[in-house]
């Protein structure tokens, strides 16, 4: 179970890190400024979907270290991705031909896939 006192602290040392303000910081994950307010005030615990936005948008932050304090802030990205390269390579999806089609079709759904293996879809 997390410690949200802890998970506030470690959460406040990001934002100083990066010398945001909590507005500046809101903005970039993309959530609401109260949000913010709310977590760091103890009045909320952080949802999965929060966590996830603070990782995707800050590569340093480490998951373990923020939920649990245990890890290191901020991750030294080349030594990380040096020691990920060779897992890279061996999950790599191959690559699929990309073909155009008629320009009269009607788009179903756009999906994005992240090199993280995460997606998001879009349907117009």
């Amino acid at each position: 179970m997390i410690n949200s006192v802890d998970f506030t602290k470690r959460l406040q040392k990001v934002i100083d890190f990066y010398n945001e303000t909590a507005s500046s910081f809101a903005e970039k994950i993309g959530v609401q400024r109260s949000s913010i307010s709310h977590i760091l005030s103890g009045r909320n615990k952080p949802s999965l979907d929060f966590v996830m936005k603070v990782l995707h948008s800050y590569p340093e932050v480490e998951l373990y270290w923020l939920m649990n304090g245990k890890g290191n802030f901020p991750i030294d990205l080349k030594n990380s991705e040096n020691q990920n390269s060779q897992i890279t390579e061996t999950k790599t999806a191959p690559q699929l031909p990309i073909s155009e089609s008629n320009s009269d079709s009607d788009i179903e759904k756009i999906v994005i896939f992240y090199k993280d293996g995460t997606f998001k879809s879009y349907k117009p």
